[in-house]
């Protein structure tokens, strides 16, 4: 703001008295006149306007409050100052952005050099950074985060932009510091204060309101609705809905507004002042404790307040603590200390408050727990875990139970939510470990850990279940809160896991709290003593309890806990020491709560528990989901696997068995008839086994078998593309969340990109097929199916057998090695022979294919293991004896699992496992050869694959012969037929060729040219072929006595071809009888080319209209009340029919057209009239069209339709068949038609003939011949006076006055226009005469070169411009350019002439795309041209001459209007940037032309002309036909005629609009290095333009499928609740 020298030396001295004063007397009297100067002139700036203007507001802060106090600061012209401190922070060696974020703006992540995901850049920053260059993610701020560029914590690498690289100037003092700390103490007081004052606080007598004024203030809160807002404004303040809404918007925006000046509530108001550089002054001063000890300071005030303070109250506190204390280390870390301190309180206002985080002091956590140094500090000595987990465990107190378990049936959702929030905070504090451990951190972790596992304590065994019997469950159990709450500890979890793996002593001690706190748990594991059970002669010492009798729970986080420190020891080998921690540990007893999940989830998939209802069958579902199985599922296979190494495998198999139910089963002690058990019992087995593969066989976990984290992810990668192959985003997605794919999916799969449409794929490698494993235990069952299906299939294509063998596995770790002794134990073999032995003696009921199926994977398992250890060591020292054991045990009564085996393989039941059986048989052979030494066992498994391959391809080549037989077979009989049917074979092509020369010699050489117009015209075949009704499927001829027949068609108004958007043509000029040459707005009617009888499309008209009418939100498909319905073949949107017009071709000779000329030029030979007249009596009817005899009511009907749905479309005006205009917009919609089809053929390089699709031929011939039939349906006195208003353009007409000038009309359109109205001249009141075929030919000829001349004059001067006032110009006037310009018109009478008379055109413009000169020879040749254009003025001259005579006076009024130029540029849509990145700068720097505040706007770009609009905002609101529409819906009234295609910038989404309450999301023509799209950002990527895919919008928009696109899609989507596409 502009201050003059006179105010600055008032101020200037005003000031010396105030620091005089200072001397004098003191702090006390300067802050007390300061405070009566604040309390004098804060109430005249914010108070005393009812309805205050931000801008003058903003005037009147900056003048009379910030200035003076910056005067006083300085001492001199606050300009100076500020410079001078600006050069001191341009030097300083700590520069950081700090730029706050906005809710919405874009912000960018660093992959490869950000610390943790929550450190980001502003758009500004990042574009200056080297992270520009590397992998980088973007996404949208929620609102409250700030820029962290200079912040050295932040980043590995490249932490600061090229703005804030730090420079080395020396520090210089520049101000005095005690009048600063005065001023901002003063100041920052003050402002706390007012924010917190309430009635009964005493204000000090500088601040006491002298004057009694009072306002109403309506505050924000959540709960009610925008609408519920408005309407009590309305009735509380007597105002109009309008002032309500700018209410309700300024209340929602700032928390506040004071609506009512009156004597009931008063309003003080928050004052900051923004001083740049003092920064450490303030931060001292809001830190500075308070004299009274009872008193906090002053910063701690402002958060324990800041639930209490309205919405714009608090993002002004928020920014004053982002832009002062966290800018500098040591004051973050102050301020961290301090919000610490009152942690538990704020969380306790937050969750108590209505308002969203983002707007919360609570959400500041992220900027303190995030930094490594201050987040160790804090636990250090702010005990921050402990603090997190105290309030957490306070706040959830309400939801424990008796046992002191949680229980969250009946819970806020809303607080629930708000109290998950503080998870984040714990997450925040532990996202980086510590390289270096102090014996401090060390104590505050592990007591943070204790109290992290008492508050684990109360989820082991929460919200256990019974199954229920009997009777289904009446009311299901609440489940998402306990599933919610493990989902947020899934991360704290890990990261607990990964701080304790950083430091040997703090494990094992982590490891000792852990066990000590399972053990200690209240939930008793059982309820009865110990019982022995016996199988095979072993004993197992138990408690008995069983899964579908007792109470379980799916939540043991203790349990699972243990088990990942228990492999961190491993891997880290602090396993060792162990023993000297905690007591010797007893497996079983940690085997039983997961064992128990693990049979939870089996017999759930057995239908065991469907009377619990769905609540169970969605925890067994999550408990298995990516989305919490790495702390659930396998966390629980993982303490198995610990069990099974340590237990005596015997044991361990009967303790699952025991838990499964099937122990007596397998011990022969339970049968049962009843076919649900005994399907029960054949699942249970299945999943039995499935556990044991999984024990045996998933030894991919760091810390159990030798392998890095790399081969876990690349296993992972590798059996999901088994599945099929995946977008870059469905992979990541079917993976955890840390899980980072990009240094490994280069190794197993290879990228193949996208077309122009779908998203890019990876496919496996055929190198890494070997390791897919058909029983992997991340599979669900339906992505083992199609796997399994998957991979057999491709075994078949290549030749191979279908059995899945099991991959060979990487050995375990010594400390679980002994698991795989579980595979060679007496009672795995037991389990395998009575499953083989059943299946053996085919008791169909008593096994199952999947059963048999896993335990030949099983035996497969035990033979590589077996082999594996014979290949590494001796065979004294392998004790591992599984073949030897399947081969022995039972084999004195022929019952060994090697027997049983042996026998299956013959099975017909078993048909399927065959290739599976034979392998398992080899791998007995090649044991055996191992055991016995003996060299050969490769080589003859070798031969044995080898024999088996020949005799496939031995029995492929004898089918191959078999199928070549069979076709010589069928080739010698149609020979033979042939040969006895010869007299007929010969017969055909004697008369085929005689038909031939017949119709040559009928064929005159007139009749054979290629020529549309005129008397040389050729052979018209105008006639329809025989069309199939789609709805009833009946054939019939198009003829003029048969039932009509009509084509689905689309009206639609359009801008395609115009450059002058925005321009509006209304009947009250020279529209719609002449379109301006800038096709401002034309009218386009478009085929799908799918034909109906009439009366079935008014039938299935009818039969939408009232089924539709019941469908809900069917007005945003389709609108019925315009007459629009859906293609019922191809689902087109359509609003009218074209009815098919039966016509019969004119055929002329040349002798006829030669009298004719006789007769006109020599009236004195009688005998040549003579001739005429008997020639043409014999061919009378040759001479008159169909439409000449009358056709059927019905045709006339469809012509109405049609003609009246492009009247009221064309026009936007009401149906009105009385509209002389009707005819009129027939013929414009049929000339603009094809104008937009050269246009699209132009645009596409395709040549104007022979590329057309059969439907768009179809629509284009139909629209042609409906448009020339409207002069039957019009007055002929209406028609008349048309074609003589419109002929006096080109040449002097009687009565008519006020013509456009020929640079004010499109030649085009007026050429279609005469063409289809001279007919009318023929026609009486009383007699309906038509043309005779001479007639016409004639007619078409001399309109054609009158419109042509006429055209490049218009060209011509167009070209010239002004200057151009005589025909000399044309000598000195480039010829090419006239060419050039008068083609596209050329062009576009030849496909309307093609489809008016039917004469095909030369074979040249049906070809590939001619050169510019070779096609206008072309096109004048079919259209009767001179080749020389300008010959035409030669051969016309005396009449061409007097023409240009009269152009000559119109050229001065001409000139005054805008002239194009000739060829019309091609519109297409704007050019966008390569990189996303550049139109997201773009959109950051947006400012909404209608609102000077920074809050969240939505920026979207008008694809059609590039302009940037304030989307779904009510500050751009606009009238249209008296309704609010939003900004893109008024834009695309007036820039697309209603059509609309804008690019969402912050969505990178394509909005299609078509109407006021119509429009779809569509795909953006930006995609990742990954070949996919990406709405809202959600997954970050770089993105780049895809020009294929920006081509097809292009083509989309050209070809006019908006309307129809946006149809299609909203059928699909079947909406429930509709977006309000008129406020976007």
């Amino acid at each position: 703001m502009h201050i003059t020298k006179h105010k600055l030396s008032f101020y200037i001295f005003i000031v010396g008295h105030l620091q005089n004063i200072f001397m004098e007397h003191g702090l006390y009297l300067i802050g007390a006149a300061i405070l009566r100067y604040l309390g004098e002139q804060v109430p005249l700036i914010y108070c005393l306007e009812t309805e205050p203007q931000q801008g003058e507001e903003e005037q009147k802060v900056e003048q009379r409050l910030l200035y003076p106090l910056e005067c006083f600061l300085f001492g001199e012209d606050p300009c100076v100052g500020l410079q001078k401190l600006q050069q001191y922070n341009s030097s300083s060696s700590a520069q950081q952005c700090g730029r706050v974020f906005k809710e919405g703006e874009t912000v960018y992540s660093c992959r490869d050099c950000a610390i943790d995901p929550t450190c980001v850049l502003c758009i500004e920053c990042f574009q200056k950074s080297v992270h520009k260059s590397h992998r980088y993610k973007m996404h949208a701020s929620a609102g409250g985060g700030f820029c962290d560029c200079g912040d050295l914590e932040a980043w590995k690498s490249g932490p600061c932009c090229s703005q804030h690289d730090p420079g080395t100037s020396p520090f210089k003092e520049l101000l005095t510091d005690h009048l600063a700390q005065m001023l901002f103490h003063l100041l920052l007081r003050y402002m706390t204060d007012m924010l917190v004052w309430k009635e009964t606080y005493e204000l000090s007598e500088e601040l006491k309101v002298k004057e009694d004024t009072y306002f109403c203030v309506l505050y924000n809160d959540e709960h009610h609705s925008y609408d519920h807002v408005i309407y009590t404004l309305q009735r509380a303040l007597a105002c109009d809905q309008n002032q309500a809404q700018i209410y309700t918007a300024l209340i929602d925006k700032e928390g506040r507004k004071a609506v009512k000046r009156g004597t009931l509530s008063s309003c003080f108001v928050l004052v900051t002042g923004c001083v740049v550089g003092l920064r450490e002054v303030f931060c001292q001063v809001a830190l500075e404790p308070a004299a009274d000890n009872n008193q906090l300071c002053l910063i701690s005030r402002l958060m324990l307040h800041d639930a209490k303070l309205y919405k714009g109250a608090r993002k002004v506190v928020h920014e004053l603590i982002f832009s002062s204390l966290l800018m500098d280390t040591e004051f973050k870390r102050q301020f961290a200390m301090k919000f610490t301190e009152h942690y538990k309180q704020l969380q306790e206002d937050f969750i108590s408050d209505d308002h969203q985080r983002n707007i919360s002091i609570t959400a500041l956590s992220v900027q303190i727990f995030t930094v490594p140094t201050l987040a160790r500090q804090l636990i250090e000595e702010g005990s921050v875990i402990k603090v997190i987990i105290d309030t957490v465990m306070d706040m959830m107190m309400e939801h424990l139970d008796s046992n002191n378990r949680f229980q969250f049936q009946g819970h806020n959702p809303d607080k629930f939510f708000r109290v998950q929030v503080i998870f984040h905070d714990l997450r925040y504090i532990l996202i980086s470990k510590p390289s270096v451990w102090t014996e401090t951190l060390r104590v505050k972790f592990l007591e943070g850990l204790r109290i992290f596992l008492h508050f684990l304590c109360c989820m082991q065994g929460m919200e256990e279940v019974k199954r229920q019997l009997g009777q289904h469950v009446e009311v299901e159990p609440e489940w998402e809160a306990g599933l919610t709450l493990q989902m947020q500890l899934r991360h704290i979890l890990a990261m607990f896991q990964d701080w304790c793996s950083s430091d040997e002593r703090v494990l094992l001690l982590a490891f000792q709290e852990c066990h000590r706190a399972l053990m200690s748990c209240t939930n008793q594991p059982f309820r009865s003593e110990p019982t022995d059970s016996y199988m095979c002669k072993q004993i197992l010492h138990a408690r008995p309890y069983k899964v579908s009798e007792e109470p379980v729970s799916i939540h043991l986080p203790i349990s699972r806990l243990l088990a990942g420190l228990y492999v961190l020891l491993c891997q880290t080998g602090a396993i060792q020491y162990l023993p000297d921690f905690v007591d010797p540990l007893n497996f079983t007893e940690l085997a039983e709560q997961p064992l128990r999940c693990v049979v939870l989830a089996a017999q759930v998939c057995a239908d065991m528990w469907r009377r619990n209802g769905l609540s169970l069958v969605s925890q067994v579902y999550y408990y298995q989901d990516v989305k919490c199985r790495d702390e659930m599922f396998d966390k629980d296979v993982i303490m198995l696997q610990i069990a099974a190494s340590k237990m005596d495998p015997n044991h361990f198999l009967m303790l699952v068995l025991l838990r499964f139910e099937l122990f007596d089963i397998f011990n022969d002690n339970c049968s049962s008839k009843d076919q649900v058990i005994l399907k029960q019992w054949n699942r249970l087995t299945e999943e039995m086994l499935y556990l044991i593969i999984i024990i045996a066989g998933e030894r991919y976990v760091p810390g159990i078998s030798h392998v890095t984290k790399e081969d876990v992810t690349m296993r992972e990668v590798i059996h999901l593309l088994c599945i099929e192959p995946m977008a870059h985003s469905s992979l990541v997605k079917s993976l955890p969340e840390n899980v980072r794919i990009l240094t490994v999916i280069s190794k197993v799969a290879i990228f193949k990109k996208p077309g122009v449409s779908g998203h890019g794929l990876y496919e496996l490698k055929k190198e890494c097929l070997e390791e897919f494993n058909p029983f992997f235990y991340h599979y669900s069952r339906p992505q083992h199916s199609k796997a399994e299906e998957a991979q057999k299939k491709r075994r078949t294509q290549e030749g191979s057998d279908k059995a899945l063998r099991p991959p060979v596995p990487p050995p375990f770790c010594p400390a679980f090695s002994n698991i795989v002794y579980l595979l060679c134990c007496d009672i795995f073999i037991h389990i395998l022979k009575r499953i083989f032995q059943k299946a053996a003696e085919d008791r169909s009921n008593r096994w199952t294919e999947p059963m048999i199926q896993r335990a030949l994977h099983l035996v497969g398992q035990a033979l590589l293991e077996e082999k594996t250890q014979l290949e590494g060591s001796s065979t004294e020292e392998v004790t591992f004896d599984f073949s030897l054991k399947a081969q022995k045990t039972g084999s004195r009564h022929g019952k060994s699992l090697f027997h049983f085996l042996t026998k299956m393989k013959s099975l017909p039941s078993l048909k399927a496992q065959n290739d599976m059986i034979m392998w398992n048989l080899q791998m007995f052979e090649v044991v055996k050869c191992l055991r016995e030494k003996s060299g050969p066992c490769v080589v003859s498994v070798q031969s044995v694959q080898d024999k088996e391959k020949a005799e496939r391809k031995r029995k492929a080549e004898a089918a191959k012969a078999h199928r070549q037989k069979i076709m010589a077979q069928m080739s010698a009989m149609q020979k033979n037929f042939i040969e006895s049917n010869k007299m007929l074979y010969d017969n055909v092509p004697e008369s085929s060729s005689q038909s031939d020369t017949a119709a040559s010699v009928d064929r005159s050489p007139l009749s054979s040219s290629r020529v549309a117009v005129g008397p040389q015209q050729g052979v018209c075949s105008t006639d329809w072929e025989a069309q199939i009704c789609i709805l009833c499927q009946e054939e019939q001829e198009v003829q003029a006595q048969a039932p009509a027949m009509v084509l689905t068609a689309c009206v639609q108004r359009s801008t395609v071809l115009t450059q002058n958007r925005g321009k509006t043509l209304s009947p009250k000029g020279t529209y719609p009888l002449f379109m301006p040459p800038d096709l401002a707005v034309g009218t386009h009617t478009g085929s799908c080319g799918h034909v109906m009888h009439a009366t079935c499309w008014q039938k299935y008209f009818e039969a939408v209209q009232n089924t539709t009418r019941n469908r809900l939100h069917a007005d945003l498909i389709i609108d019925l009340e315009n007459g629009e319905y859906m293609c019922p073949l191809c689902k087109s949107l359509c609003n009218t029919v074209i009815p098919l017009i039966p016509v019969e071709p004119n055929t002329v000779s040349l002798i006829q057209i030669d009298l004719c000329v006789c007769v006109i030029t020599d009236n004195n030979s009688e005998k040549a009239a003579d001739e005429a007249t008997a020639l043409f009596d014999e061919s009378q009817a040759e001479f008159r069209s169909i439409l000449s005899f009358g056709v059927q009511e019905s045709i006339t009907e469809m012509l109405g339709v049609c003609a009246n749905t492009v009247h009221r479309v064309g026009l936007q005006t009401a149906p009105n068949d009385l509209c002389p205009y009707v005819p009129v917009m027939s013929w414009n919609t049929c000339a603009y038609t094809i104008q937009a089809t050269d246009n699209m053929l132009q645009e596409e390089g395709k040549p104007l003939f022979g590329s057309l699709q059969n439907r768009q031929l179809s629509g284009l011939k139909a629209l042609v011949q409906f448009s020339a039939a409207q002069r039957l349906k019009s007055s002929q006195a209406v028609i008349q006076k048309h074609f003589a208003d419109m002929l006096a353009v080109l040449v002097p007409v009687p009565n008519v006055e006020n013509t456009p000038s020929i640079l004010e009309v499109d030649f085009f359109h007026l050429l279609v226009g005469l063409d289809l109205s001279i007919p009318a001249l023929y026609q009486e009141a009383a007699v309906d005469l038509q043309p005779s075929a001479v007639s016409s030919a004639y007619n078409h000829l001399y309109l054609l070169h009158l419109l042509t001349m006429a055209h490049m004059l218009q060209v011509l001067l167009a070209s010239h411009g002004k200057h151009t006032h005589t025909l000399a110009g044309v000598t000195g006037f480039c010829v090419e350019g006239v060419k050039r310009g008068v083609l596209p018109f050329l062009r576009c009478a030849a496909l309307f002439f093609n489809c008016l008379t039917g004469v095909p055109p030369p074979e040249e413009l049906s070809g590939t795309t001619e050169s510019p000169e070779s096609q206008l020879h072309l096109l004048c040749s079919y259209l009767s041209l001179p080749s020389n254009l300008f010959q035409l003025f030669q051969d016309h001259r005396d009449v061409v001459t007097t023409l240009i005579k009269r152009y000559k006076s119109d050229i001065n009024r001409m000139f005054c209007h805008l002239v194009f130029r000739y060829p019309h540029k091609r519109n297409r849509l704007i050019d966008l940037p390569e990189d996303y990145s550049v139109l997201l700068n773009q959109a950051s720097h947006f400012k909404c032309p209608n609102s000077s505040d920074d809050e969240r706007k939505h920026p979207t770009l008008c694809l059609l002309c590039g302009v940037m609009l304030c989307a779904q905002s009510p500050c751009c609101q606009e009238q249209l036909n008296g309704e609010e529409v939003g900004a893109c819906t008024a834009h695309a009234a007036i820039c697309g005629a209603g059509v609309g295609m804008f690019l969402r910038v912050r969505e990178c989404e394509i909005v299609l609009m078509a109407s006021k309450t119509r429009g779809s999301p569509y795909p953006a023509p930006y995609l990742d290095d990954y070949g996919e799209t990406d709405p809202q950002l959600g997954r970050g990527n770089p993105l780049h333009l895809c020009p294929e895919r920006y081509r097809k919008l292009l083509h989309m928009w050209q070809q006019h499928c908006v309307l129809e696109e946006i149809a299609r899609s909203l059928e699909v989507l079947n909406v429930m609740f509709p977006f309000e596409w008129q406020m976007l």
